[in-house]
């Protein structure tokens, strides 16, 4: 997935928190920090975050290297294998997968046992791989059903809950002359979205991870079946018309003026919605509702972590920085201010109707997928989310898409 934070900062900015003079206590020695946090809110946050790390071990040496949030991505393999830091920021699930089997990333199971493991419960699944948990979760956010609440009290629909409630609603609003969604296209990720959720309510979340981690025929019967759920929604004319055209931005104007009812998106698309008119009375929230009846429901949840480099030198200063990132008060700190959701069940949520609605969402959940682009290898995100964005304008072409997302799955997995 994405961030919505997009970094123009330097490629490297380099602070050092040095061990305040005070009699000894807590750790000893050396921590080293690499963040690819670099936008100004996240930033302030993570250095506020490992300042108030060192008061609590003031005889801990901290250094923290802060890499804009692009360059990290091109860096990071690097870094791993060559003096690593003790502690880095990554992404969970698949996009992880790649240093877990080159042996870059620390096996971090030990801290995931007892009483941690049920608090953390919503992230486990996404943080383990081979059985194993290779680091901890410091934030996520939710994605869903942003709609017009105004517009659904108008013609009488309920919030839906399975698909043919979905459809249903779909066509009271068309039939009163709106879209049922508006989305942009033009950077093709927003059409990834429909893919995961349409794929998670149609085959589950063990099959989804299989077919980004490239186990799955792209061509196989159950994503002909997710496909044939899309184009429902296509041959019924859901969708804003000439959507190729907008970024996910330029989308918004068509729901705050009531050309379309609801928006499938991450929930940094409720302050653009809120700047554009919509206030809370106006505007609601629900999840994506079932499609295959008895599949637990899993959810788009973009998920920000903290790793150890299985060549990191303090690896006892670095566990013990993961306990204190996860820790239920500091959660509630850290994501106040980012403006996003706590993993720690026992965290407090910041007073907002749309993350009190997340937050109960993600914790009952069955698993949480890390969204497309994170979850499948750059490359195969890029062909799938091409294909995807295609389909959407041609559904006659499904086939020949999906041969060619198969030939690109054989090529790149390989």
């Amino acid at each position: 997935m994405r961030s919505m934070l997009k970094t123009s900062l330097a490629a490297l900015a380099t602070t050092a928190f040095v061990a305040l003079p005070a009699m000894a206590s807590g750790l000893q020695g050396e921590l080293k920090i690499f963040l690819d946090t670099s936008n100004p809110a996240p930033r302030a946050t993570m250095e506020e975050m490992i300042s108030r790390f060192q008061e609590k071990n003031p005889d801990l040496k901290i250094e923290t290297n802060i890499i804009d949030r692009e360059a990290y991505k091109t860096q990071i393999r690097n870094f791993l294998t060559a003096n690593a830091p003790d502690v880095a920021t990554w992404y969970a699930g698949n996009r992880m997968l790649p240093y877990v089997n080159a042996g870059l990333f620390e096996d971090v199971s030990d801290l995931w046992e007892g009483e941690l493991s049920q608090k953390l419960a919503s992230t486990k699944k996404a943080m383990t791989l081979d059985g194993k948990q290779w680091g901890v979760p410091y934030s996520y956010y939710q994605w869903g059903v942003y709609y017009r609440k105004d517009l659904y009290d108008k013609l009488g629909l309920a919030e839906p809950k399975n698909w043919d409630e979905f459809k249903g609603n779909c066509q009271k609003i068309l039939d009163s002359g709106a879209k049922c969604f508006t989305i942009g296209t033009k950077f093709l990720w927003t059409a990834a979205g429909w893919f995961d959720y349409l794929n998670l309510r149609t085959n589950g979340y063990e099959f989804h991870m299989d077919l980004t981690a490239g186990k799955v025929a792209w061509t196989d019967d159950k994503v002909k079946a997710t496909f044939a759920k899309w184009r429902e929604l296509i041959d019924m004319g859901a969708y804003i018309d000439n959507h190729t055209s907008y970024s996910w931005q330029e989308a918004l104007p068509f729901m705050v003026k009531g050309d379309a009812a609801a928006y499938l998106m991450g929930n940094f698309a409720v302050a653009p919605l809120r700047d554009g008119g919509l206030d809370d009375s106006k505007l609601d929230f629900h999840q994506f509702p079932e499609i295959t009846p008895g599949i637990p429901l899993a959810e788009d949840a973009p998920t920000d972590t903290f790793h150890i480099p299985a060549q990191a030198k303090n690896k006892d200063n670095a566990r013990a920085f993961l306990k204190f990132v996860v820790e239920a008060q500091n959660q509630t700190k850290i994501n106040g201010q980012l403006g996003q959701l706590p993993v720690n069940a026992d965290s407090s949520v910041a007073d907002d109707k749309f993350l009190n609605e997340g937050f109960p969402m993600l914790n009952k959940a069955y698993a949480l997928a890390q969204f497309f682009d994170r979850d499948a290898p750059a490359e195969m995100a890029k062909i799938a989310m091409e294909g995807f964005q295609e389909f959407m304008v041609k559904p006659d072409k499904q086939d020949a898409i999906l041969k060619r997302l198969e030939r690109a799955r054989k090529r790149i997995y390989k």
